[in-house]
């Protein structure tokens, strides 16, 4: 029980880290930010890509779990599962977006039946921007539809054990997708940084290699107990071998997605694989009982990976409503406003998790009893 308990306490920290860089990518964006998180700020749309990681081991070992216990994935179960924990917080802040026009950053709402249906990361109108961070929650709902259907006919086929195999083959076409798209839609453009990004960063078909890598973690883990242990003794080495290739990665993109490195063709297609395995190694160290992600307890990353969901949908509401509003009602200096933002992105985050998160988790639990 201790070694499963550290091994959440280390995902805690990668979680809150996550966080953590996409409120600063967020708010550099937008409105700036220090000189001193400038750096930082610009990588931090790549928390994202941690997001995905951690979901995907996540989502896998459940899914992987279930198989082996009962032999069978219980659809019904997983997808209410996974609506409960998703949709009412998300669904909560798309009626604030579309009933309170004061809240809305950006220049305007793409149609509300693509947010419905979580298609908001198709064919995105690039002027249209509010609430564009729901790409990433379309990315990941696509994503739980069409794992446990794949991973019923991996073990139908009696292949689990080399599940692992199937998904990298999945991944090598993603980058074989991207290497197309990058011939048809974005070496033609002049403005490429934009199509880049419309095509490439945003669609679920370009997007998987973080939640292919954390399938891929969960099915190494699962099937290939020799090569955990030997893996996980290793839990410093590997951070700091994680932490270098995320160096690298950034490096490679330039530090930012806002870039014209990021559009040329070697990092439009193999950058983004090169930040999922950095972040893939990040969580193999997490969960290494030796690794100082598991040893070090904080309590403020286990509040903030608790929150993390709710503050992501919420954050770019408060930063707004502040900015535009509030600032000048509390006529607040330009250095007070930036920590006040993220102050009230984290009690925005919490009061969207306690009046609407928080009550369907317990149903979920509920039923699951």
């Amino acid at each position: 029980m201790s070694s499963y308990n550290e091994r959440l306490h280390g995902l805690d920290h990668l979680r809150a880290a996550a966080i953590i860089l996409v409120l600063l990518f967020h708010y550099k964006f937008y409105y700036g930010v220090p000189d001193w998180l400038d750096t930082l700020s610009s990588f931090g749309w790549s928390g994202v890509d941690l997001f995905f990681v951690l979901s995907g081991y996540l989502i896998a070992d459940k899914l992987f779990h279930n198989l082996d216990a009962h032999g069978r994935i219980d659809f019904k179960g997983f997808y209410l599962n996974r609506f409960l924990r998703i949709v009412p917080a998300y669904m909560a802040v798309v009626a604030l977006y579309f009933y309170f026009p004061v809240l809305r950053e950006g220049r305007g709402l793409q149609p509300l039946w693509k947010f419905l249906t979580f298609t908001q990361n198709f064919s995105v109108d690039m002027y249209r921007n509010t609430f564009s961070h729901a790409w990433s929650l379309c990315v990941e709902e696509h994503f739980y539809v069409l794992l446990p259907i794949l991973l019923h006919f991996i073990f139908l086929k009696k292949i689990t054990n080399k599940a692992i195999h199937f998904f990298v083959a999945v991944a090598v076409l993603g980058v074989l997708i991207r290497y197309f798209i990058w011939l048809v839609y974005v070496e033609p453009e002049v403005a490429r940084v934009g199509a880049v990004i419309k095509h490439i960063y945003y669609p679920s078909y370009t997007r998987l290699d973080g939640l292919l890598v954390g399938v891929a973690i969960a099915s190494l883990f699962r099937y290939q107990p020799a090569v955990k242990e030997k893996m996980i003794k290793h839990g410093n080495r590997l951070l700091v071998f994680s932490l270098f290739l995320l160096f690298a990665a950034y490096f490679v993109f330039d530090g930012s997605i806002v870039s014209v490195k990021f559009a040329s063709f070697s990092t439009a297609v193999f950058g983004l694989p090169l930040l999922s395995l950095a972040y893939g190694f990040m969580v193999i160290a997490a969960m290494s009982p030796n690794c100082i992600l598991a040893k070090v307890r904080f309590r403020p990353t286990a509040i903030l990976a608790t929150l993390a969901y709710s503050i992501y949908l919420i954050h770019k509401v408060t930063n707004h409503f502040i900015n535009s509003k509030l600032k000048y009602i509390l006529d607040l200096e330009s250095y007070q406003v930036f920590p006040v933002c993220l102050f009230a992105a984290v009690l925005g985050g919490l009061i969207l998790h306690l009046i609407v998160e928080k009550p369907f988790l317990i149903l979920r639990n509920n039923l699951k009893s």
